[in-house]
């Protein structure tokens, strides 16, 4: 295999032509795996764009928490965008060579879309938290404006802090091995193939794994803490209800994301002899199976969507 060259530092410094995913080497039913997040893509696309639509051409969905689940439906879209086709014809199509530069431009958007979908769910949080904490104050403390700078400010830290995670990604040689062990070019499996000292890299992903998990949870922790707080200080049973079923859609959403992720991690840490198939399978349905179910519960709970989507649906069978 022939490689190229690049002079960094004075040092030279070895980018190979591309890389060979072989993730799911003794899965015996990957094409049935396949298939199935085919239709999980599918599924996200459709029920996220819905989602979107409904809210961008209802005035009235043009709120604060609108707006967060609109930024939450349009990460969906890109997480599940930056994987899926690429396994579809890696694992299906048998084609695993992915170029060098496509790597690294696949790895910088899975890994700020990544973060994104963190911090989206606690900007949710946020939402809830002005929204039963301080309702007087909504006006004040949440409003689109607000919002829309909560949002913008996510999407340039993930953004930058990506973009200078990746860069340093060339100051690495790959003059050994170029078989990627994951379902996509990963962060970690594509460093540990370096043949040069990986340290700032491994420390550039364990600070950031840290930030975009730790951060966002803890703050949806402190936030749900402050809501119970207020919540059971409410003389109104039906009121302390209505409050806690406004919150009970977001919950599942930080269940179905934070828990699998958790999971694995503490398994790979504290149970070293896990199969490594097993653990790229449990990864990637962690990574693709949230944008798919996130749209489905707003939509079949929040009877603001469920009320226009019906609507919708109706408005649609008498125009054809």
């Amino acid at each position: 295999m022939s490689f190229l060259s690049t002079v960094f530092n004075d040092s030279v410094i070895i980018h190979p032509p591309g890389f060979y995913i072989i993730g799911f080497e003794t899965f015996p039913y990957i094409s049935v795996y396949i298939i199935f997040l085919t239709f999980v893509y599918v599924v996200t696309l459709v029920f996220n764009i819905l989602l979107i639509y409904i809210i961008a051409r209802d005035h009235c969905l043009h709120t604060p928490k609108f707006l967060a689940v609109v930024n939450l439906a349009v990460i969906d879209v890109l997480l599940n965008t930056s994987t899926i086709p690429s396994m579809i014809r890696t694992f299906l199509f048998k084609d695993n060579f992915i170029p060098f530069n496509l790597c690294l431009l696949q790895m910088y958007v899975y890994y700020s879309v990544a973060s994104l979908e963190s911090y989206a769910l606690a900007i949710l949080a946020y939402d809830r938290l002005i929204a039963i904490c301080f309702p007087l104050r909504q006006n004040l403390f949440n409003t689109v404006t607000i919002m829309s700078c909560i949002v913008g400010l996510t999407w340039i830290y993930s953004l930058g802090r990506v973009a200078y995670s990746t860069i340093i990604m060339t100051r690495l040689s790959f003059c050994n091995s170029v078989r990627v062990f994951s379902y996509f070019c990963d962060y970690a499996p594509v460093f540990r193939l370096a043949c040069n000292d990986y340290t700032l890299q491994w420390s550039v992903a364990s600070a950031s794994s840290m930030v975009n998990l730790m951060a966002p949870f803890s703050f949806i922790v402190l936030s749900y803490g402050s809501i119970l707080v207020t919540v059971f200080r409410m003389k109104s049973v039906s009121s302390r209800m209505k409050a806690l079923a406004t919150c009970v859609e977001h919950l599942v959403l930080v269940a179905i994301f934070y828990i699998p992720i958790f999971s694995i991690f503490l398994l790979g840490l504290y149970v070293r002899a896990i199969d490594p198939d097993q653990r790229v399978l449990s990864l990637s349905l962690a990574s693709c199976i949230p944008p798919c179910v996130n749209p489905i519960v707003y939509s079949l709970k929040t009877k603001e969507i469920k009320t226009r989507a019906l609507a919708l649906v109706h408005r649609t069978k008498i125009s054809v």
